[in-house]
């Protein structure tokens, strides 16, 4: 499945082919630490003819006791990809400039996965790569308003979980933030520290090289776990989205996505919470 990605220099061939159609870029850059930070990036400069999708508003409804970043309603994320301009025959690329951490693998996930676009690609490196393979960036005032589609997505909520069937579920649970937070030895979001018993920690962070790139496929079946059954959680079910995409990139089963992630796991005193390896 490695045509979940898409390369720069592929990207710009596209983009500057007046043959082509063009795809619909958006741009997912965000700050968990900063709400605003994802379209004041996105105001200062970004790919040519870019719309931006906010994680805050745009890729999750508000928080609360389901977690950080709950999904939105069906209709509002409709609503949302109607107003991009947003079509199954149009394809589409997402990019950030975390390697697709932040938050490009969740609209990755929520289109494609979520609400069963057939042609959603991520920009491999991101706009780093973007950048380094002479891409140019425009500003806020170049940028065209798109027409609005009537498109009305079928979702597939069986790709993603709730707490309780996380609790009662044998699968292999895969953590996707750091090993640090995994152990419980800091926790610079949420109230508690540590992770759901019998978890795994696979940092999202592995699957990119030094780059920024994600890993060739051999490399990636090699890091990741072998099971046919997977839950990837996170922080707020951001960056599990990274972990779904690494196993769409080396082929292998995806994972079903805990959207609530440890953000909401930890509102409920019953649910078990683990600390260490």
């Amino acid at each position: 499945m490695r045509d979940v990605l898409i390369g720069a220099e592929t990207l710009r061939r596209w983009l500057e082919n007046p043959a082509q159609p063009s795809p619909l870029v958006l741009d997912c850059r965000a700050r968990l630490a900063d709400p605003d930070a994802g379209l004041g990036l996105w105001r200062e400069g970004h790919l040519p003819s870019a719309r931006h999708l906010d994680l805050e508003r745009d890729l999750a409804s508000s928080p609360g006791v389901r977690g950080r970043h709950p999904l939105p309603a069906h209709d509002t994320f409709a609503a949302t990809l109607r107003r991009l301009g947003a079509t199954p025959q149009r394809p589409v690329v997402v990019h950030d400039d975390m390697g697709g951490q932040l938050a490009a693998a969740r609209a990755w996930w929520m289109l494609a996965q979520w609400a069963g676009h057939p042609a959603v690609r991520v920009l491999d490196g991101g706009l780093p790569a973007w950048q380094a393979a002479g891409g140019s960036l425009e500003a806020e005032a170049g940028s065209i308003e798109p027409d609005p589609s009537d498109w009305s997505p079928s979702f597939d909520d069986t790709a993603w979980v709730e707490a309780d069937e996380v609790f009662s579920s044998r699968a292999l649970k895969l953590d996707a933030r750091s090993r640090e937070r995994f152990r419980g030895e800091v926790e610079p979001m949420d109230a508690l520290a540590g992770h759901i018993p019998g978890a795994r920690c696979h940092p999202s962070a592995g699957n990119l090289d030094a780059q920024g790139y994600f890993k060739p496929v051999d490399e990636l079946r090699a890091i990741l776990p072998e099971a046919t059954d997977t839950i990837s959680y996170c922080g707020s079910g951001v960056t599990a989205c990274h972990n779904i995409l690494a196993h769409a990139v080396a082929g292998l089963p995806l994972p079903r996505l805990y959207v609530g992630s440890w953000s909401e796991w930890i509102r409920d005193p019953a649910r078990p919470i683990a600390t260490g390896d």
